[in-house]
């Protein structure tokens, strides 16, 4: 079951945040990128639970997808 997320770069402001539905935090990270295509070989995304408000730190290789938690 999808739930509600905010995704925002690592590098923003939380203020910049997208709200966004997915299945798990990683799949809010990529759906993010569908819609927001930041510049460079790689980015680090902040993904918060909108209903818990637990967050995690991803990065992703946008030549190959691979996402990995940030540090």
């Amino acid at each position: 079951m999808a739930q509600a997320y905010s995704v925002h770069s690592a590098d923003e402001a939380p203020s910049r945040s997208k709200r966004v539905e997915g299945g798990s935090f990683q799949d809010a990270a990529l759906a993010f990128l569908e819609d927001n295509h930041p510049a460079g070989d790689e980015v680090s995304l902040m993904v918060e639970d909108c209903e818990t408000g637990e967050r995690q730190c991803f990065r992703i290789d946008m030549l190959t997808g691979e996402a990995v938690p940030c540090g």
